[in-house]
């Protein structure tokens, strides 16, 4: 199966809500993101894409990334900048088709 945007969002819902229950799998996710999804979704993700996660801190109000050193933002970036965090979808924008 390729790696839609629909894909990415389904894979992505079950990863949050497995996430949010399984100690086991959220420590994967942390330690080997790239396979943690595979097992979620049965498939690899592209060579050389990888996945960072980082778990919430309730000091914090919300965790921000900071973008790439390019000089000037791009739209997608002022976008999460407004909407407060990245889609998931736009974040393999390279590697997802329509």
């Amino acid at each position: 199966m390729a790696w839609t945007k629909d894909r990415v969002n389904e894979v992505y819902e079950q990863v949050q809500q497995r996430a949010a229950s399984d100690e086991g799998f959220r420590n994967q996710l942390l330690k080997d993101p790239n396979a943690a999804i595979e097992s979620i979704s049965g498939e690899a993700l592209p060579e050389n894409y990888n996945v960072k996660f980082i778990e919430s801190d309730p000091a914090y109000s919300a965790p921000v990334v900071l973008p790439a050193m390019s000089g000037e933002l791009s739209g997608g970036d002022l976008d999460s900048i407004a909407g407060g965090g990245p889609d998931p979808v736009e974040a393999c924008g390279m590697q997802c088709k329509n």
